[in-house]
């Protein structure tokens, strides 16, 4: 397997219905109905090989959303198998007629700081009440379900512990590039507030009204 950068990944011909965001590449096909999106996925399990690199699929009424991405022992991204299996998934939809819609993806990551702690003082806490596991490249910083359904969580040394010296959570919820700009609107005119912004457009932090933060991520600018 070849490594693909996310920013690269997005460049390359076929991959126009894809997003790269914090799960690896993902798709929705507007289907109008659950037994219309029973049809994408029975194409999707048809094509050559699949099992050797399956994707993970989430059936709603109206759609189907599609992963892809590779995840080994000292790698966690796009590559150019990925890059074959995206294009073969984009060309089964047209034949059926589907369409994708960008607007509906997104990804979340709970981010747990560690105070004043090391981060190895927490995760086995949160490793044994989510029932979750180390994720093999980056077993020392998260947490994944095993089952592929609950979202991951990244544990962060804080430079700057609060004033108690105890940890927090917040969330990192993770959109299309283009999406970015549009979802932190949509945050300050809802009552948000910026409280860093110099990362941007790789990620923004914002506030609620009691001080609860969330980032908005992108994979622009890297690597």
């Amino acid at each position: 397997m070849e490594p693909i950068s996310p920013k690269d990944f997005g460049t390359l011909p076929g991959t126009e219905d894809w997003r790269v965001i914090s799960d690896g590449a993902n798709a929705y096909f507007r289907t109008g109905s659950m037994a219309a999106g029973a049809r994408l996925v029975q194409a999707i399990g048809a094509l050559p090989d699949v099992d050797d690199h399956a994707p993970a699929v989430d059936v709603l009424r109206d759609g189907v959303t599609v992963r892809v991405v590779t995840y080994s022992d000292d790698y966690y991204g796009m590559t150019d198998v990925d890059l074959e299996l995206v294009r073969a998934i984009s060309t089964a939809a047209r034949e059926l007629g589907f369409e994708a819609d960008p607007t509906k993806l997104q990804s979340t990551v709970v981010c747990v700081g560690a105070g004043a702690l090391q981060r190895e003082d927490v995760m086995p806490f949160w490793e044994a009440v989510l029932g979750y596991e180390r994720r093999r490249e980056s077993a020392d910083q998260d947490l994944v379900d095993p089952m592929g359904r609950g979202v991951p969580y990244w544990f962060e040394q804080m430079e700057q512990p609060r004033a108690d010296g105890l940890g927090a959570i917040h969330l990192s919820v993770w959109v299309p590039i283009e999406e970015g700009p549009q979802r932190v609107a949509a945050a300050l005119a809802a009552g948000g507030r910026m409280v860093r912004d110099e990362f941007a457009p790789s990620w923004w932090t914002l506030a609620d009204a009691a001080g609860n933060e969330c980032d908005v991520g992108t994979i622009a600018g890297r690597g």
